[in-house]
């Protein structure tokens, strides 16, 4: 079985050889090979340039967006460009490890799951401690989804969100930004499918390393549970 790794890319110069290293070497259950898909969304510092440095090394398929367009159209891009069996979607950051692909993918081999959500908050995995309000936010989030799609997960933001490509088939994604999670998760509510959560840990990062999402960001998920749990 091939799996696609999917790495949407903004200003991470001085993560990405880091998070490509672990994301290489990380280990993948018997049977299982990989293919790195790296979308840089017209990074502004030297990401660009350091990932074509870096294709050669890691076997990249590398796309390149000429304009910024946001989280979702850089997943968008790397979907299309994915050939495996399932897709993983991997941060270019360190907060999450690559290590834990075994368990993501277990519950899709044994073929109980066709959906796996990695979750912060449940199991007793380490866990940096950041901002409360952000917690908070990502909880609040959560259960507003849970509302309207009648799923009951812990942790709809995640990064890690484990499918098989084919569902891919079934839905249309449209949003361009960090909507994406929100919009993925009511699509994928719609289609009845089976969805599998699993304990990850989580190494977050400040504002001051470079982490991206903000209070806007909040607004609009929340606009967009609104939008795809009322009227799609």
């Amino acid at each position: 079985m091939l799996i696609s790794i999917v790495i949407p890319c903004y200003n991470e110069e001085h993560t990405v050889h880091l998070i490509l290293e672990k994301v290489y070497s990380a280990p993948l259950p018997k049977g299982c090979d990989r293919e790195i898909v790296v979308v840089d969304d017209c990074s502004r510092d030297g990401t660009r340039r350091r990932l074509e440095e870096l294709q050669p090394q890691f076997g990249l398929k590398l796309v390149v967006h000429e304009v910024n367009k946001g989280k979702g159209a850089a997943l968008r891009s790397g979907f299309e460009h994915a050939s495996g069996d399932v897709i993983i979607i991997q941060d270019a950051d360190l907060e999450y490890d690559p290590n834990e692909y075994p368990k993501l993918l277990q519950p899709i081999l044994d073929e109980r799951a066709d959906v796996v959500f990695g979750s912060r908050f449940i199991g007793g995995e380490s866990h940096r401690v950041l901002y409360f309000w952000h917690s908070v936010g990502n909880q609040l989030l959560t259960l507003l989804s849970n509302m309207f799609t009648n799923l009951n997960l812990t942790d709809m933001e995640t990064c890690y969100k484990v499918f098989k490509r084919d569902i891919l088939k079934s839905i249309k994604l449209e949003e361009n930004r960090f909507g994406f999670e929100p919009e993925f998760t009511a699509k994928v509510a719609r289609l009845k499918l089976s969805i599998y959560e699993v304990g990850i840990s989580y190494y977050g990062r400040t504002y001051e390393q470079g982490k991206k999402i903000g209070l806007k960001d909040a607004f609009r998920a929340a606009y967009v549970i609104l939008k795809y749990g009322l009227f799609r």
